[in-house]
């Protein structure tokens, strides 16, 4: 008599195994195999035991999986436009609320506009850790109904891709990153000609809130970032 193996059993138990041989394993089973249907009463009770285990992985782990298994870039041309880019807000640069000049920031914020699109990004040191996420959302905000899903998104070290992701239905992003000095974030836009490139800054534990970096007379949203160009 021809028994079946341990991952035949498995794929029955768990309503995996095609129905053909599902038929001829039950049929194996009525012919008083003794062996073989000890083996489905372990499979039976391991199945259910594991979907009684199943659970949702915490988003930290989720996010260093994507990070170990980065999601590949859309190509783009090796040419692209560089869009100028405007900074709005840079929370480094705003003034602090009364009472509170002598407070330390540990994170940053900031939003840049770029043609049509604007780019809302906060940088945040991990705990007890030297990494640091990015967060962000690139939007149309003179359309705002226009959906920017699957957006390339890269953080770059001169030319090295340090780290790479695509947004989500919500123009959303995240990663985790090493923090070291004169970093770019870069967005690839209209299936990677166009792209905005912008600056990240490098956090320490003890940055300071750099409110005496304003000049007399010129506020943020005045300051330009990025120059057009083609690279």
């Amino acid at each position: 008599m021809n028994h079946y193996g341990i991952a035949q059993w498995v794929d029955l138990a768990r309503g995996l195994a095609p129905r053909n041989e599902q038929i001829a394993m039950q049929e194996h089973l009525a012919a008083g195999c003794s062996r073989c249907a000890q083996m489905v009463e372990f499979c039976d009770r391991l199945a259910r035991t594991c979907s009684g285990m199943a659970t949702r992985a915490p988003d930290f782990v989720v996010r260093r999986a994507r990070e170990i298994c980065q999601k590949r870039l859309p190509d783009h041309p090796q040419r692209t436009i560089r869009i100028p880019v405007e900074l709005v807000f840079d929370s480094f640069l705003a003034p602090a609320t009364a009472g509170s000049r002598g407070a330390w920031q540990r994170g940053w914020q900031a939003l840049y506009r770029g043609g049509d699109c604007s780019l809302d990004i906060r940088i945040e040191p991990e705990l007890h850790s030297p990494r640091a996420s990015v967060i962000g959302q690139i939007f149309n905000h003179v359309q705002p109904e226009t959906q920017l899903a699957d957006v390339g998104v890269c953080l770059k070290s001169g030319r090295s891709v340090l780290v790479a992701t695509c947004s989500n239905e919500h123009g959303e992003f995240q990663m985790e990153f090493q923090p070291q000095s004169r970093l770019q974030l870069c967005i690839f836009l209209d299936g990677g000609c166009k792209r905005i490139q912008v600056p990240v800054r490098r956090l320490t534990e003890d940055s300071p809130r750099r409110t005496n970096r304003l000049r007399p007379g010129r506020s943020p949203e005045k300051r330009l970032e990025n120059p057009a160009e083609k690279d």
